[in-house]
């Protein structure tokens, strides 16, 4: 095979991390040299770290639409959703004022079969330590969760639903704001333990990482009760993330210490990536509506050439109701680690199953699994080891896509 040598690499996975933005790096620099102290010392030093970190939670809460004192640090993404899910069933389970047996023993969580590992895992593991009842809506062939689908799960018990806004494979939008007014229109909502008069109603978690350089993903417009952004995912700090928790929600802790971020998430607070994540958030902001457009037309012409140059190809995932820079499709006749693989050596990064996933003998992507129907009639789909990724981002230009696209041509 003829070799098409690039003069340099093209990234072509997005959304797996993103690069730092050059304002974001001079910030975090500058926070760094300056403001390096403690910030949970009594000290000067220790006071004008605490100021920055106090001032980079009012500049996300004035963008998310929530409270400063709402906004929490942790490392990533990851850890925000584990905070939240098993914080949430933790806080609901345990009294130890009323150690007998309430209804609240056994908590109830809704949420999909095509959600990231990292809400995925957190919620087997209280499935298998019998903590809680789950319950998993499919989507339909296009990857779109039908809010309809969650009304029918809905206990009196239900205490958490966990909804990404937007898929980290197949780029899919979910009716976010429909499935929060279901939640709101829940009949008949218990009376909490403990507190006389109090009611409750369900929690609606959404992880808007891959979104927010797309999409407005304030807590009043989505209508969540609990919000997860990752700085790799929004040209921020690494090792950072944002986890919104509205007022009055009751959560356990999981991690201990000196009861930092509230007593939420305990350890000395990353003042720098607190910065640079009001930084990125920031810029996103500024850069989303533009920078929308640009790629929707871009991944509009991607999807158009390379359904109409490779036969047996498909688009995974919604046309419409998609992020503007994800394009996911199944090349039947290819093995995806296979060609990532190759395409690796030809200058290009690019992505079969989430990034998340740690490789394994079965390479096959659950989400892409998940929309075809063929699965539950017994025949066998190979979409979910033969389908590519390819993100975009805001170094993407349209001769990449040409690019790609004339050495898969050579590969296929």
């Amino acid at each position: 095979m003829k070799t098409i040598k690039n003069s340099k690499r093209i990234f072509l996975d997005y959304a797996s991390i993103t690069p730092v933005d050059s304002e974001v790096e001079k910030e975090m620099v500058r926070v760094q040299k300056k403001f390096w102290a403690n910030p949970s010392s009594l000290h000067k030093e220790g006071e004008e770290a605490k100021n920055i970190l106090e001032d980079a939670r009012v500049r996300i809460a004035r963008i998310l639409h929530c409270r400063a004192s709402e906004i929490f640090f942790t490392s990533g993404g990851t850890e925000s959703l584990n905070i939240a899910i098993l914080g949430i069933s933790q806080g609901v389970t345990f009294d130890s004022e009323v150690p007998k047996v309430t209804p609240w023993e056994t908590p109830h969580i809704i949420t999909s079969t095509i959600e990231h590992p990292a809400v995925l895992e957190p919620i087997k593991f209280l499935l298998k330590e019998k903590r809680a009842e789950v319950s998993f809506v499919s989507p339909n062939e296009e990857g779109i969760i039908n809010p309809e689908s969650i009304k029918k799960e809905l206990k009196k018990n239900t205490v958490l639903v966990a909804i990404q806004h937007s898929n980290n494979e197949i780029g899919t939008i979910q009716p976010i704001r429909k499935i929060s007014n279901i939640i709101e229109q829940s009949p008949t909502p218990t009376p909490l333990p403990k507190v006389e008069g109090a009611r409750h109603k369900p929690h609606l978690l959404v992880d808007a990482s891959q979104s927010v350089c797309y999409e407005d993903v304030s807590i009043e417009r989505l209508g969540a009760d609990m919000l997860v952004l990752d700085g790799i995912k929004m040209y921020g700090p690494r090792g950072a993330g944002i986890l919104v928790v509205k007022h009055g929600i009751t959560m356990a802790p999981i991690v201990f210490g000196g009861g930092q971020e509230g007593g939420l998430r305990s350890g000395t607070e990353n003042v720098a990536a607190a910065a640079g994540l009001a930084k990125a958030l920031e810029i996103a902001v500024q850069k989303r509506e533009k920078e929308s457009k640009r790629l929707t037309t871009l991944r509009y012409y991607a999807i158009k050439k390379i359904l109409t140059t490779f036969p047996n190809t498909s688009l995974n995932g919604s046309l419409e109701n998609r992020l503007p820079n994800n394009i996911n499709i199944c090349f039947s006749v290819l093995d995806s680690e296979f060609t990532v693989i190759k395409l690796d050596t030809l200058g290009f990064a690019v992505s079969a199953a989430s990034a998340c996933h740690t490789l394994s003998l079965e390479n096959s992507s659950y989400v892409i699994n998940a929309l075809d129907p063929s699965n539950s009639s017994g025949q066998v789909s190979n979409c979910g080891s033969s389908s590519l990724r390819f993100t975009l981002g805001r170094d993407t230009k349209k001769q990449d896509i040409d690019k790609l696209i004339k050495t898969l041509k050579m590969i296929v």
